[in-house]
């Protein structure tokens, strides 16, 4: 087992990382911007080396101060977090070149799962239902109508290096593909740096179901069940829960093996996630798969009793996984609250908290790094916590969500505490009845 852990990220995975290591007695270190001196993983982790100024490019994401960091403090392992270089085959491999186990995919795993077109490759050989469509990258527009015609319109345009929503257009008919091909790929080759596409048809009204998966250096690999990540805006995620309200015994079955057999066909090592579109019918189709752990893991966690971070931790270090396969015993809901204003379009409110208390009680947890004072840097993703709720049903979740909502106090500072209430009583979401369409139409 490692002796020493540094953990490459900030904000409440930091801290949520830390937590873990100390429980299994593994020594921490945080490292941090400038802008983070303030922050609880600093304070509590057992060192702390500052890499750099505000700017992401020059601190968290800067592969020679991370390792320097890593060096100077005899870190024999660097977890990663998500986000940032979480995902950065370069990272992963700059590691094992200096001997520091990095607690997450090997490189081959991020190059292969990274680039989406050879990752749907992958899938299609492995036997995973994937969504029709071009079977590699699109090579000129020609090309691309032709396969539109086959797979029929609407179809979908998307980056291979994307993610968040970048790099993607929606093409109804043949007259909008020429300037939804340019403007995707401009948009791609700005953000990425590569303006590779490919295309697929576009799943109309679909569910985002994710399963996590377990896979270790022997060759085994389990699934840990699903969550419902439908509830988003732009492609960015605002309320997670499991099981999904839309989740049959027999879908569960099937997708579960789908995931299994996605990794073995990678020979993944460490926990991910392999997401799906689900359709009304539900049938569903390999998105993409996630070589970190997710920002959602915590419900998991909660309707299993199971710490992924831990595992993390141990398949890294060599450790066989059991090979099981687990399934959800109660309900979670996860509630991102973030630093922005839902009646000004979400828009970010960086700022200084004024006054904070959190909610308690049975069922009830918060991920979070932030307190009474702390201010909120503009130079960063804009979470502020995540609230967490178990129950026994749906139900109970969703009214135990309500009550831990309304006790959550903060100010100083605009959040999304008010949205999440008002959500928490929308009728279409309390049944079940809602898709990744669901915040076309929700008004705040």
């Amino acid at each position: 087992m490692f002796k020493k852990i540094l953990i490459a990220n900030r904000g409440e995975i930091a801290l949520r990382v830390i937590r873990t290591c100390k429980e299994m007695g593994i020594k921490t270190v945080a490292v941090y911007s400038t802008a983070d001196k303030d922050s609880l993983p600093v304070r509590f982790a057992d060192e702390a080396v500052c890499i750099g100024p505000p700017m992401s490019a020059k601190s968290y994401l800067s592969i020679p101060n991370i390792l320097a960091a890593a060096e100077i403090t005899n870190a024999d392992a660097i977890h990663p977090g998500y986000g940032f270089l979480s995902e950065n085959e370069k990272f992963s491999k700059a590691c094992q070149e200096h001997g520091i186990k990095f607690i997450g995919a090997l490189p081959e795993q991020i190059a292969g799962m990274g680039d989406k077109a050879s990752a749907k490759a992958t899938m299609i050989k492995a036997g995973v239902p994937c969504i029709p469509g071009s079977k590699g990258l699109l090579t000129s527009i020609p090309e691309a109508k032709k396969i539109a015609k086959e797979i029929k319109y609407p179809v979908i345009l998307k980056a291979t290096a994307g993610g968040g929503g970048k790099g993607m257009r929606i093409v109804w008919e043949e007259s909008e593909l020429e300037s939804a091909w340019d403007s995707a790929r401009q948009e791609s080759a700005a953000a990425f740096g590569n303006d590779g596409m490919y295309m697929e048809k576009y799943i109309l009204e679909p569910r985002h179901i994710e399963i996590q998966i377990a896979g270790d250096q022997y060759g085994n690999a389990c699934h840990l069940s699903e969550r419902d990540c439908s509830i988003q805006r732009r492609h960015q995620k605002l309320v997670e829960e499991t099981p999904s309200p839309f989740m049959t015994d027999e879908l569960r079955e099937r997708m579960g093996v789908a995931a299994i057999k996605a990794a073995k066909a990678v020979k993944y090592e460490g926990v991910g996630t392999v997401e799906f579109l689900v359709d009304k019918n539900r049938d569903f189709y390999f998105m993409e798969m996630n070589t970190r752990i997710q920002v959602e893991h915590t419900i998991t966690e909660e309707v299993i009793n199971f710490d992924l971070i831990k595992e993390q931790i141990k398949i890294a270090a060599g450790e066989k996984i059991s090979g099981k396969n687990y399934y959800p015993l109660m309900h979670a809901i996860q509630c991102r609250i973030n630093a922005e204003d839902p009646a000004m379009d979400f828009r970010p409110c960086p700022g200084k908290i004024t006054e904070y208390h959190c909610p308690g009680g049975h069922g009830v947890r918060i991920d979070a790094h932030v307190y009474a004072g702390y201010t909120i840097p503009s130079n960063y993703d804009s979470m502020i916590s995540k609230l967490i709720v178990v129950a026994q049903t749906r139900d109970e979740a969703i009214l135990k969500m309500k009550r831990a909502l309304d006790e959550y106090i903060i100010e100083g500072i605009k959040t999304t505490i008010p949205f999440h209430q008002k959500l928490m009583q929308n009728k279409d979401f309390c049944k079940g009845n809602f898709t990744t369409k669901f915040m076309e139409t929700f008004e705040f």
